[in-house]
């Protein structure tokens, strides 16, 4: 035969609110330790908040020093902010390695700038010249990246061994040495002639 419970003893147990449960775990031992009902009550939160303007403030405001977090990390060169493309010990050394050299390339940019502003002159002599002068320019840009790829091709085999070089590290390195070092992300680490062991 089935025990019949008391009703006064069916009844749930009075739920404390957040602030006492904090004030009684605070008093150390001599309290009994909280069942597991009283937790979860004490844990829980409404699913939708009272405020939800201060409550999507609140959650833009983390998002933007997530971000913050993420780009000051991205620039400085933190494995854990790094995209795929950038990530591992390979393309450091790669990106050492050409924040360390003197590249023609970073001047292609501003030498590109001059040719167009020579484009408005009246001159069509200066117009001619300078686009000769730009398609040169450019030339002289890709044997150097051609160049700096057979030297990150040998200085990686060296360091990292022939076997294990990754791939595309030619042309990260020949597209990092192609912009502007105060533009390059990670922002460089090194400084001119300071090259990777």
């Amino acid at each position: 035969m089935a025990k019949r419970q008391n009703p006064a003893e069916a009844e749930t147990p009075a739920v404390e609110t957040p602030e006492e449960t904090a004030a009684r775990l605070k008093q150390g031992k001599g309290a009994p330790t909280p069942s597991r009902r009283e937790q979860e009550a004490a844990r829980k939160r409404p699913l939708v908040p009272t405020d939800r303007k201060e409550a999507a403030r609140q959650a833009r405001a983390k998002q933007a020093e997530a971000r913050e977090r993420a780009r000051v990390g991205m620039a400085a060169g933190d494995d854990r902010y790094l995209t795929a493309r950038d990530r591992g010990p390979q393309r450091r050394y790669v990106r050492d390695y050409v924040d360390a050299r003197f590249s023609i390339g970073e001047f292609l940019i501003p030498v590109m700038l001059i040719v167009i502003v020579l484009t408005f002159l009246p001159s069509p002599v200066l117009q001619v010249y300078g686009l000769f002068a730009l398609w040169g320019f450019f030339l002289i840009a890709v044997i150097d990246c051609f160049v700096l790829g057979f030297l990150i091709q040998r200085r990686v085999g060296d360091k990292f061994g022939k076997t294990k070089v990754e791939r595309g590290l030619r042309w990260y390195g020949a597209m990092r040495a192609l912009q502007l070092r105060i533009m390059r992300l990670p922002k460089p680490q090194v400084k001119r002639g300071q090259y990777p062991s």
